[in-house]
């Protein structure tokens, strides 16, 4: 079995099992190469990210992961999210691109939110579309899922965005057999799903199986919190918090991993990998309800989307 993210893996027959989700997965990450000149991988240092970075591994072995992966760090960050970035990509020897929200805003491109619910989620459509115009990338791989939220269900696996960055949810392309039309005009570039049909038990229950190593914040641990609208919120200096909203230590872990300013924890013990996978089984409530960015309204997703968040 694969047991870390390490470029020494050796793929043993346990870990060529069938498992159609895998093999879905592997057959895009080979047609991205071969249809497109300049693919990127979108890491966050979340688990979704992260299961893409092991498929794409599966994908191309023996040889490395041929594409750069692309960090929007919008500086409001968990530290752990980080620590674990660097060390990944240091094990993998792989290409790392930052990019920088605070740069944008330092240039007038970008108005900072003041406030209750200020965030920096939004504000990492101007620094992606930045990123992606510099190193002419022409697909941007990324690990949204259907099962997530209602926008993200609309999207093909080869979402093309116009040359604004744009999608327009009304104007795309069927995928009809598997059969993936990677065909851009000049100025367009496709944003690539391959966990698309996954659901969060999936990617959980694969990072069980593999013993994919991931972020600790994943797991239950004791953190500074406080209650807002009935949701836990870190205590941070880039969390506004107000006089009245008293901290706390509790035992934690957060289901999605975003921001500080926008991803809310959940109340767990659930200490291992294990716990987690019957935890998720258990919930009845999907992972984004932990992100305090989609209650903004509605159509919250979709009008991001519109405008080339990812």
């Amino acid at each position: 079995m694969i047991d870390t993210l390490g470029t020494n893996t050796i793929l043993d027959q346990a870990a060529l099992q069938v498992n159609p989700l895998e093999s879905e997965a592997i057959y895009i990450f080979r047609e991205v190469v071969a249809q497109f000149e300049k693919p990127v991988l979108l890491f966050s240092g979340g688990k979704d990210s992260i299961t893409l970075v092991r498929l794409a591994q599966k994908a191309f072995y023996p040889g490395k992961i041929p594409f750069p992966l692309l960090h929007v760090d919008t500086g409001h960050n968990f530290p752990e999210t980080i620590a674990f970035r660097d060390k990944l990509v240091k094990e993998l020897g792989v290409e790392l691109i930052v990019r920088y929200v605070q740069d944008a805003i330092d240039q007038g491109k970008v108005i900072e939110e003041k406030g209750k619910y200020a965030s920096r989620n939004s504000l990492q459509t101007t620094t992606l579309l930045d990123a992606l115009e510099e190193f002419k990338f022409d697909a941007a791989i990324g690990g949204a899922r259907r099962d997530e939220e209602k926008a993200r269900a609309k999207e093909r696996i080869f979402s093309v965005r116009d040359d604004f960055g744009q999608w327009d949810e009304k104007n795309q392309r069927p995928e009809l057999f598997d059969h993936l039309n990677g065909r851009i005009s000049l100025g367009q570039n496709v944003r690539v799903f391959p966990i698309s049909n996954w659901t969060e038990l999936d990617v959980w229950s694969y990072i069980a199986k593999e013993k994919i190593e991931i972020p600790s914040i994943y797991f239950a641990h004791k953190r500074e919190t406080f209650i807002r609208d009935g949701m836990i919120w870190s205590s941070d200096d880039a969390v506004y918090r107000e006089e009245d909203e008293v901290v706390e230590e509790r035992l934690v872990r957060f289901r999605t991993v975003g921001d500080m300013s926008c991803t809310a924890a959940v109340l767990s013990d659930a200490a291992t990998l294990e716990k987690v996978v019957e935890e998720i089984r258990a919930s009845t409530i999907s992972e984004r309800g932990a992100r305090i960015d989609d209650k903004r309204s509605e159509a919250a997703m979709e009008k991001r989307k519109q405008q080339g968040y990812f």
